[in-house]
């Protein structure tokens, strides 16, 4: 990493990931499957400074393949910073000199939160399929204990694109007076059949190769084959065919060889198995069958009864993101979800914006992406921080 890199003015710079271990006093996180986990570990990072009566505080929910280092790098040497380190920082939409960023590792996750591969207190060995099928309601629930082992009394807004989008809008029904703002980027309020399709081949890949062992490959090679393929089939659905072609087109990997045999022979091959390798190294192979899961089960307005009963109570502002060349969760499922709060009197604002990008564009840099998002967070900077301490100082006098 670079002197360049290390002192820019809008990284958030060298972060520390933190541990806190909840539900250790004899009361269990309860699931929504009924059964119940205690302790829970929970691995998150923060950027930023709360303020006095901590009111500037926002937590990002990440997608399936995130974790809790969404910015800034670990040390120096680092050569990526966290995944939404263009969004998170001085002067970005997430600006750290207003707002106080909070970042955890979510629930069944692989990276410092207790999941399949965290160790069952009652075995002494991996959780493996033994662990309790968990729901995004699961995963907001705990991070909702995590807020409030920091002190926090309410948030500013919860925030998330893909599944880190379900979750946000998660914690606007279970926590309405806990949250002003909610933003939900590239996501939707339930999966497609196509969706649903896609997930159920991704797992049997996982399942169906020779060293999965039925989830308890620990002490083995575990099934990295079958995860590499669930990965590659997925980056291919994140990404847009206008983009593909862009980066790829029919290029030649080794125009020397090509047709020589069954191997790579144009460059997005070599790139997806690149992507496939690369993601077995820093991912466990039953975190992605628990969370995926959940991902399908995922329905929070079933049907018209219940979710004028679940939005009654809402009162967040929610502002909606779309992108044009997203496949993966296109814009008629933002709409969809627009149509469903609008329907029921919600605040809700609506924008989709042009990326080549497809789905991953919620990580990519654009102008205007950015300068909506930040104009919103900003608005409930004003209406929900300074008016409030405005307010209180004028009471206090």
């Amino acid at each position: 990493m670079s002197d360049t890199a290390t002192n820019d003015p809008s990284s958030v710079g060298i972060v520390e990931q933190h541990q806190a271990t909840l539900f250790d006093n004899g009361e269990p996180l309860t699931l929504d499957c009924g059964k119940s986990l205690s302790p829970v570990q929970v691995a998150y990072e923060t950027y930023g400074t709360l303020n006095a009566d901590a009111s500037n505080a926002i937590i990002i929910c990440h997608a399936l393949s995130g974790n809790a280092h969404a910015a800034g790098r670990h040390t120096a040497e680092d050569r990526k910073p966290g995944w939404w380190d263009q969004y998170i920082g001085p002067g970005k939409p997430f600006d750290t000199d207003y707002f106080f960023i909070i970042s955890s590792n979510n629930l069944g996750g692989c990276n410092g939160t207790t999941g399949p591969s965290s160790i069952d207190p009652e075995t002494g060995k991996q959780f493996g399929l033994n662990f309790p099928i968990i729901t995004i309601a699961d995963i907001a629930r705990l991070q909702k204990a995590l807020v409030d082992h920091l002190g926090i009394k309410t948030l500013l807004a919860t925030a998330g694109g893909s599944m880190g989008g379900m979750i946000a809008l998660q914690w606007a029904l279970d926590y309405p007076e806990f949250v002003p703002g909610c933003v939900i980027i590239a996501s939707t309020p339930r999966l497609t059949a196509q969706n649903i399709a896609f997930n159920a081949v991704a797992r049997q890949a996982i399942m169906a190769d020779p060293n999965f062992n039925n989830g308890d490959y620990y002490d083995g090679d575990g099934p990295t084959n079958g995860l590499a393929i669930a990965r590659m089939m997925a980056h291919i659905t994140y990404l847009s065919e206008k983009g593909l072609d862009k980066k790829f087109g029919r290029r030649m990997q080794n125009p020397q060889t090509t047709g020589s045999s069954f191997d790579q022979d144009f460059a997005v091959e070599s790139y997806l198995r690149y992507q496939g390798s690369s993601f077995v190294t820093k991912f466990d192979a039953n975190t992605y069958l628990y969370i995926t899961k959940a991902m399908d089960q995922f329905d929070p307005f079933p049907d018209p009864e219940t979710t004028a009963k679940r939005l009654e109570k809402v009162n967040s502002r929610i502002m909606v993101m779309s992108f044009d060349t997203d496949w993966r969760f296109n814009t008629a499922h933002s709409k969809d979800l627009v149509k469903i709060l609008n329907w029921h009197n919600k605040n809700v604002s609506f924008e989709e914006f042009t990326s080549p990008h497809g789905h991953d564009a919620f990580l990519m840099k654009s102008p205007d992406y950015q300068q909506s998002l930040a104009s919103f967070l900003l608005r409930l900077y004003q209406d929900f921080v300074i008016e409030s301490t405005t307010k209180k100082n004028k009471d206090n006098r």
